[in-house]
């Protein structure tokens, strides 16, 4: 993956989080390059208690619009023979069980490297063990999303509502909320179902209009567990529930 800025960054992938001796950088991995977010700097010393807790609630904090979004995989990186990885995850264990249960859980791996600066990031990104760890994680993280899918379609009340075209989609985040209509919750769709669109803007413009109303949003590798069984449904998925 490239590290420098282009007009073709793709969709995004996952979070890298480079968790350093003094600072953590929170990285935006796209299927095409990866591009830096946030950096965060620890206030005092590892050995302070207040301090170690406000550093890790920045963290979750910068990581949070990401999660919003639908994007719930990420790779915590730190330097060999370092615990950073494992205090954070206490952190989130012990503060913010939302993270690591339930069926919007995100999906945590660890690697060992430096991701603190851009050259760090680029010779990560490139070694086989990184590309491993991202199809790893986002398998199990889309996995997941079609867990909450099959759970939708297989709903007995009338609650849940599942859209497979592109019009029907447009329609429900498009257009005005209404009383008694369904809200969109989900929108997940397979990198090759974009790519084999003639409507690549028009599924675009739906994709960021869809996230900045707060609807999740999902582009799956086809050739994944969940992309296929997305491919089965017509590569497209939204599901809604009734309010």
């Amino acid at each position: 993956m490239k590290t420098k800025r282009g007009y073709k960054r793709g969709y995004p992938v996952a979070l890298l989080v480079g968790l350093e001796d003094d600072r953590a950088v929170v990285w935006k991995v796209f299927s095409n390059v990866v591009k830096s977010e946030k950096a965060l700097w620890l206030d005092g010393i590892r050995n302070d208690p207040k301090g170690m807790y406000n550093f890790y609630e920045s963290i979750v904090n910068a990581l949070r619009p990401t999660l919003k979004e639908g994007v719930r995989s990420l790779i915590l990186a730190s330097p060999a023979r370092a615990s950073h990885v494992q205090r954070f995850i206490d952190h989130i264990r012990g503060h913010h069980a939302w993270l690591v249960q339930g069926p919007n859980k995100a999906i945590f791996s660890e690697i060992t490297g430096s991701a603190g600066t851009l050259s760090e990031v680029a010779t990560l990104t490139r070694t086989p063990a990184f590309h491993r760890l991202i199809c790893e994680t986002t398998s199990e993280e889309t996995e997941n999303l079609v867990d909450m899918l099959e759970k939708s379609l297989n709903a007995r009340n009338q609650d849940t509502v599942v859209l497979y075209s592109l019009e029907e989609t447009e329609d429900l985040i498009l257009g005005p909320r209404k009383p008694g209509r369904p809200k969109p919750e989900y929108l997940m769709l397979t990198d090759k179902y974009l790519s084999d669109s003639c409507e690549k803007n028009r599924i675009h413009r739906l994709l960021q209009i869809a996230t900045n109303r707060n609807v999740k949003t999902r582009i799956v590798d086809a050739e994944s567990t969940a992309g296929l069984r997305l491919t089965q449904l017509g590569g497209m998925v939204c599901f809604a529930q009734l309010e």
